[in-house]
């Protein structure tokens, strides 16, 4: 039996992030798409017992869970700086850039294959948007990548690209991007979800922290220039006093801004079919998951023009230009009020967008992970 050891420590981080989602929803394809002969094994780092049941019981099918000793920050640190190795040799795919890269045989009898994932390029094209410790991380990894890694996956082209001015990574780089949740389909009791929420419906709607990256401070400050709308925001409740303080700083009245936790995907789902239009501010990105899950609901999309936001919508969205940081929160605000007040142009968004979610599965995305191993 060959076995695809699946690093998934993403899955047991707090605060549950895109990366997460990927790194479950991968998994769980790459099970169901393995090759006869083939199964997968989970790696993580030193977690609690919950955490352990949980991953078994999202990702039913795993064929075992090898768990590290170190926990997950003692990991990240260890394998940033080449310390400690896995056990025994053979396909490693790790579904971010936390992954053991070192020196490794190649030979027949004693193969060793190690595929990583990077997410996006923020590191080298926009540092100032993300803290040192992100930073000095993600700098640190990449360079491991380019030095031991076998094969670098990324979302999109652009990252690729963007990755490809400052590495010689040469034919190990592979686009293999996400899709919408499997979970993440339509709920017949909505309405009563969103009113146990809080929430009414035709609200304008973020899936976002308030990492500057995400470009949230941009969106609110928008919020002042477009009368009456009302904004939902998905997934800053831990930073909520800090949205908050920035609602208070434009002057907008509070109620205007509803911020809630990362939601399971019955709630998640609900939010996204009360909305009437859904907005991906971001600064920069390596994909856009959550917009391609607004995709997957045909709601109209209003995003920036972030390259790999250009590249995943491919026209199904409103791109908002980025330049000119200073006028950006007025061009979202005359996107915002464009589409809301053109019922025409508001159906063809939501047409355009639920034929582009289409052209994303995560079985593709799984077979692949799959061939990527097999040519290696």
């Amino acid at each position: 039996m060959t076995t695809l050891r699946v690093i998934i420590d993403e899955m047991t981080a707090a605060p549950a992030s895109g990366a997460a989602r990927y790194a479950e929803e991968l998994t769980r394809a790459l099970i169901a798409t393995a090759p006869r002969g083939a199964d997968v094994a989970g790696i993580v780092s030193a977690s609690t017992d919950a955490d352990y049941e949980r991953l078994a019981e999202r990702l039913p099918g795993l064929s075992g869970l090898y768990t590290s000793p170190l926990a997950r920050r003692e990991l990240a640190a260890a394998w940033q700086h080449g310390f400690t190795r896995l056990p025994g040799s053979g396909m490693v795919h790790a579904t971010s850039l936390l992954a053991p890269m070192s020196r490794h045989s190649r030979s027949e009898e004693r193969s060793t294959q190690i595929a990583v994932t990077v997410h996006d390029a923020v590191a080298w094209t926009d540092p100032g948007l993300i803290n040192a410790r992100q930073l000095a991380w993600a700098r640190a990894m990449t360079k491991r990548a380019a030095r031991f890694a076998d094969a670098v996956v990324v979302p999109t082209h652009a990252v690729a690209a963007e990755l490809a001015e400052r590495f010689d990574f040469g034919d190990r780089l592979r686009v293999i991007g996400g899709a919408p949740s499997s979970r993440l389909l339509p709920v017949h009791d909505g309405a009563e979800r969103r009113a146990r929420l809080g929430l009414g419906d035709g609200y304008l709607l973020a899936v976002s922290g308030l990492d500057p990256r995400k470009g949230l401070d941009a969106l609110i400050s928008a919020l002042t220039e477009v009368d009456d709308a009302r904004l939902v925001i998905v997934g800053a409740s831990d930073t909520a006093a800090d949205v908050a303080e920035l609602v208070g700083e434009t002057g907008l009245a509070g109620d205007r801004v509803i911020v809630l936790d990362v939601l399971e995907d019955d709630d998640l789902a609900a939010v996204l079919q009360g909305a009437s239009l859904f907005i991906q501010p971001s600064r920069a990105e390596g994909f856009g998951l959550a917009m391609v899950e607004a995709f997957s609901f045909g709601l109209p999309v209003i995003h920036s023009d972030a390259p790999a936001l250009v590249e995943v919508a491919d026209n199904a969205g409103l791109v908002v230009g980025l330049d000119e940081p200073d006028g950006y929160p007025a061009r979202l605000a005359e996107a915002i009020r464009g589409v809301r007040d053109d019922d025409h142009l508001r159906r063809r968004l939501s047409v355009a967008a639920a034929d582009r979610a289409r052209a994303f599965s995560w079985r593709d995305s799984a077979e692949k992970v799959w061939q990527l191993h097999a040519d290696l």
